[in-house]
């Protein structure tokens, strides 16, 4: 008899960090990643009373977790406004920022900050979803050389140690 090849510890149909959003409401939160970022539902494990325990969707080549709070397992829900000052968000990249904004405002984001055209050649604005979590949604419109993005940035802020 032969050993079962030992797997990879990391799978193949994931990324090394993968994303987990907890949400009050994680089938109303799927249907709004679902219309607004493009996602596709990979699987969904059901839990008590209507909730989902553990669902998981592919946006592009990037898999996020998404699951209902859950006071018993200790996972609990940001305010559907999010964290003032929340030190974590999602960065998105996307074919157009502008459309996917407005898309994500009409089904109940809020839009944190205007889409502006940055300095490091991406065009991007701040929302937070309905369910709380922030994301920074992103188009890449110039190609930025380190040098240039460098010189740049002592424009926009000045030299450094001045």
């Amino acid at each position: 008899m032969t050993a079962a090849a030992k797997p990879s510890p990391i799978p193949d149909s994931y990324r090394r960090v993968t994303p987990a959003l907890t949400v009050a409401g994680a089938v109303k939160a799927l249907e709004f990643y679902s219309s607004v970022f493009g996602a596709t539902e990979r699987m969904r494990f059901p839990g008590p009373a209507g909730t989902i325990s553990h669902a998981e969707i592919q946006i592009g080549d990037s898999v996020v977790i998404v699951e209902d709070e859950d006071p018993q397992r200790g996972t609990a829900a940001p305010p559907p406004g999010g964290l003032p000052g929340s030190p974590a968000s999602l960065f998105i990249y996307v074919e157009d920022v502008d459309a996917v904004i407005a898309r994500a405002v009409e089904l109940g984001a809020t839009l944190q900050r205007p889409a502006e055209d940055q300095f490091y050649g991406d065009r991007d604005r701040h929302i937070v979803d309905p369910f709380g979590h922030g994301w920074t949604v992103a188009s890449h419109i110039e190609d930025v050389t380190p040098e240039e993005l460098m010189r740049r940035m002592a424009e926009l802020f000045g030299s450094a140690g001045s």
